[in-house]
């Protein structure tokens, strides 16, 4: 394989066969980490996901957030153009977004200053492998061109990959937070 969008999908299929393995394994507590890492955060406008699939779950610190500050979650747009936000809490409304993702259904948008971000792959630089359509690459570029945005990669400890096929236009993490570690790059 010598095309980067073959390499890249290789890369995938593998993260995806370990992310699926470590979500059968479960652990206990596995957004304890998290909620320490955004308790220093309090009060900042955050943003994380809705977990679909075999996707590590934040919604437990990002319901301790939600105490604290706006949390809102991504609403999918058209193809090339970056997420937005729509506050959410704990048993808010809820309606279809598209994608198979549900977005709450009523709600002000906001801009986060944190950002949760799900991934498919990582490595120890705050390298990331998404899902392939671009949408937090897009996202973290404009909201860095606004002003500081932290972001947080949020996944298994076995989704680590030392050989990910990164573009330039690949939005670096700040953090990584597992279920075990918090990785500084």
């Amino acid at each position: 394989m010598t095309d980067l969008s073959d390499i890249k999908a290789e890369a995938r299929a593998r993260a995806f066969a370990r992310r699926k393995l470590a979500w059968g394994q479960g652990h206990a507590a596995q957004a304890g980490l998290l909620a320490e890492v955004l308790a220093s955060h309090r009060g900042c406008p955050l943003a994380g996901y809705l977990p679909m699939r075999t996707e590590i779950d934040p919604l437990p610190a990002m319901e301790e957030a939600a105490r604290h500050g706006p949390v809102g979650v991504p609403v999918t747009p058209k193809r090339g153009l970056p997420l937005s936000f729509r506050e959410w809490s704990p048993g808010c409304e809820m309606a279809d977004g598209g994608f198979g993702t549900l977005i709450p259904a009523a709600g002000n948008w906001i801009v986060p200053e944190v950002l949760i971000v799900p991934l498919v792959a990582f490595d120890r630089r705050g390298g990331r492998l998404g899902y392939g359509g671009g949408f937090y690459d897009r996202t973290l570029a404009a909201l860095r061109a606004e002003g500081p945005t932290l972001a947080i990669g949020y996944a298994w400890a076995a989704q680590e990959d030392d050989g990910l096929p990164l573009e330039d236009t690949d939005a670096p993490l700040d953090l990584i937070v597992t279920e075990s570690e918090v990785i500084r790059p």
